[in-house]
Order: C-alpha cells, then sequence, then structure tokens
C-alpha cells in the first residue's frame, strides 16, 4: 500500500513539473526563463534521483540478507 502512494505521489510530482515547465515557457517575462531552467533541470533530475534511490535500495536489500544469510549458515555449523 505505502509503494502504490509514494508512486502515486512521485506522478502527481512530475505532472507538476511537466505542467510548470510548460507554463514558464509560454510566460514572456524576464525572470521566467531562470524558472524554466529550473523546471527543466528539475524535470530531468528528479526522475533519476528516484531511479538511483530505488536501484540503491534494491541492492542494499538483497546484498544485506545475503551477508545476512551466510551469518547464520555459519552459526548453524
Amino acid at each position: 500500500m505505502l509503494k502504490r502512494i509514494l508512486a502515486m505521489a512521485g506522478v502527481i510530482l512530475l505532472l507538476l513539473l511537466y505542467g510548470s515547465t510548460m507554463v514558464f515557457a509560454l510566460m514572456g517575462d524576464s525572470h521566467t526563463m531562470t524558472a524554466f531552467k529550473a523546471s527543466l533541470l528539475a524535470t530531468i533530475i528528479v526522475p533519476v534521483l528516484l531511479w538511483v534511490y530505488s536501484a540503491t535500495y534494491k541492492w542494499i536489500k538483497k546484498h544485506s540478507k545475503e551477508l545476512y544469510d551466510k551469518e547464520n549458515q555459519k552459526g548453524k555449523d
């Protein structure tokens, strides 16, 4: 259930980023160019960071389980 909530929050965040990028691109104010660049950068970096965090978590979880299993196997021998 928690994964679904976090996934939905991620989708909403990305939609807001895409929407803000579009709004900043269409506005003609001189200050919006900076906001547009920041929004565009966040649109690229946020999904990449989420993927990196997810992959790191899976890797750590897998290796910690293997280490735990090895330690328990040594104790039984």
